[in-house]
């Protein structure tokens, strides 16, 4: 059974996810598509004369396309499809500024892959996340299962190296739990935050806890703002990465992602960063975890503050 990945923008997010999956050696191909002429091409041609080097064998084909959809048939029947097509932020925007031009981007990318690989997991990475996430859904007409984002992955691993670099200990030592939105919404979970076993609230006052998690929530524009053109890929293509593997092995990892919530937590009818099973036909069940009372409140805000949003990109 040959094991595909198609990977949908090779801006530096795009082409670094690609590579990552293609060193994990688990594919027989990965393809990087690109609509500027001969870039993905390129990139997949200096990534596979690595190969030798890095010891892998997994093929990549670069593929340009076009918005009417030439190109795309080099992706067909992909297991797992990673989009991050769209434009990333500069500084001072906001997720939400891309919402207009990023959704026109993302619904021609779905409606493509619908079209050329209609058995694919999606993992929507473009922003603003959990928006794009139900479009990408909705222009697909997939089962909801089978579209996800990535988001809470990204965020627990920005709040676990930034608790790990305050305390001055082993990111491994650290785990920390982020829900909710991808964005000013977004909802960490104290209650399941812990360094060597011990409650995060042992180890930081309430204050310097507040003050990580704000940092958290900033995170991207942080970095953003550190760079001045382009934003974050090493951390966000790592966690998308990881989620393709999860699918590709049928592994059961549990991980956040942004996933379609229905009943859990007292919340239907939204996708919300959650933690979810993840398997070979995508988001396996998402797995509710006993949070505290105010940490559910702060996730049913989250819920009501997207679920508005994404009933608006219906008509983008």
């Amino acid at each position: 059974m040959s094991k595909k990945v198609t990977v949908v923008g090779a801006g530096f997010y795009g082409s670094t996810t690609a590579l990552r999956l293609a060193e994990y050696d688990i594919f027989d191909e990965v393809v990087l598509t690109d609509i500027v002429e001969g870039k993905p091409e390129g990139l997949a041609l200096d990534m596979n004369q690595s190969r030798s080097i890095e010891g892998f064998e997994t093929k990549i084909i670069g593929a340009t396309t076009t918005a009417e959809g030439a190109g795309y048939e080099k992706t067909a029947n992909s297991d797992v499809v990673v989009i991050t097509a769209g434009l990333p932020r500069k500084p001072g925007m906001s997720r939400m500024d891309l919402i207009g031009v990023n959704a026109g981007i993302v619904r021609g990318v779905a409606e493509n892959i619908a079209k050329h690989s209609p058995n694919a997991v999606i993992i929507v990475v473009s922003n603003p996340l959990d928006e794009m996430t139900a479009l990408a859904q909705i222009a697909t007409n997939f089962p909801k299962h089978r579209v996800m984002g990535q988001a809470g992955m990204l965020d627990t691993a920005r709040f676990t190296n930034f608790v790990a670099e305050k305390l001055g200990v082993p990111v491994a030592s650290v785990k920390t739990l982020t829900l909710g939105s991808h964005g000013d919404t977004m909802v960490p979970v104290p209650s399941r935050c812990t360094v060597n076993g011990a409650p995060l609230s042992e180890k930081l006052s309430q204050g310097e806890i507040d003050e990580l998690v704000d940092r958290t929530r900033n995170g991207g524009a942080e970095v953003v703002a550190l760079l001045k053109t382009g934003s974050a890929y090493y951390a966000p293509s790592a966690a998308a990465a990881r989620m393709a593997k999860a699918v590709i092995e049928d592994s059961g990892a549990v991980m956040p992602v942004c996933a379609w919530v229905d009943g859990e937590y007292g919340i239907s009818g939204v996708y919300l960063g959650v933690e979810a099973e993840i398997g070979k036909t995508g988001i396996r069940k998402v797995v509710e975890s006993k949070l505290t009372d105010s940490e559910v409140a702060s996730l049913k805000e989250a819920a009501e503050a997207v679920r508005a949003k994404q009933a608006d990109v219906q008509t983008l």
